[in-house]
């Protein structure tokens, strides 16, 4: 039995909950490199999952990444911002560290920042070239208390002859007789 016109009239369907907001599953990427900052990369899509691989493929090229949820009516709700630069520079520090022979960065040196390859790297080279400094340093003192021990061993070979023989005054054929001269001729 279908029901009547009036009854039609009073049933109302039930609203849907959630968020009616016009397009809010929506995600947006902005992406700029330094070399040129008047170009950049926007990409919205729907799929989430999609974005946040976008994000990592763009930072991994060296952008500044900003990743962007949709609230409504073309608003945009930041949700995390990448340095693409910073990190290649991380990664290129940790290969730097690597295939200079330095020791790797350890886990408890400033955890938390940033930067820690760059600094970490930064640390090491300084004390590699302060190392060097001393190590030529150390080398140049060598050099010259050997050129001092031979210059002293020639002059010894050289002088030893002389050296072994008592001062001309007490040698005879040297000697001068004592003069006996009373105290009012002096």
């Amino acid at each position: 039995m279908s029901p009547t016109p009036k009854q039609a009239r009073q049933h109302r369907r039930k609203a849907a909950p959630g968020d009616h907001t016009k397009n809010v599953k929506s995600w947006r990427i902005e992406a700029s490199w330094d070399h040129r900052p008047d170009a950049p990369v926007i990409i919205r899509t729907p799929d989430g999952k999609k974005a946040r691989a976008k994000v990592r493929e763009l930072a991994d090229k060296g952008a500044y990444v900003i990743f962007q949820e949709h609230t409504g009516w073309d608003t945009w709700r930041t949700v995390r911002e990448v340095d693409g630069a910073a990190l290649l520079a991380e990664r290129a520090a940790e290969q730097a560290l690597a295939a200079a022979g330095h020791q790797p960065t350890p886990p408890g040196y400033r955890p938390d920042a940033e930067d820690r390859h760059r600094t970490w790297l930064a640390r090491m080279d300084a004390r590699a070239e302060a190392d060097y400094r001393a190590a030529e340093q150390a080398a140049r003192d060598q050099a010259e208390a050997d050129a001092r021990r031979r210059r002293l061993a020639a002059e010894a070979h050289r002088d030893a002859r002389a050296l072994m023989m008592p001062p001309a005054i007490v040698r005879p054929e040297n000697r001068q007789r004592a003069r006996h001269i009373t105290g009012a001729q002096r």
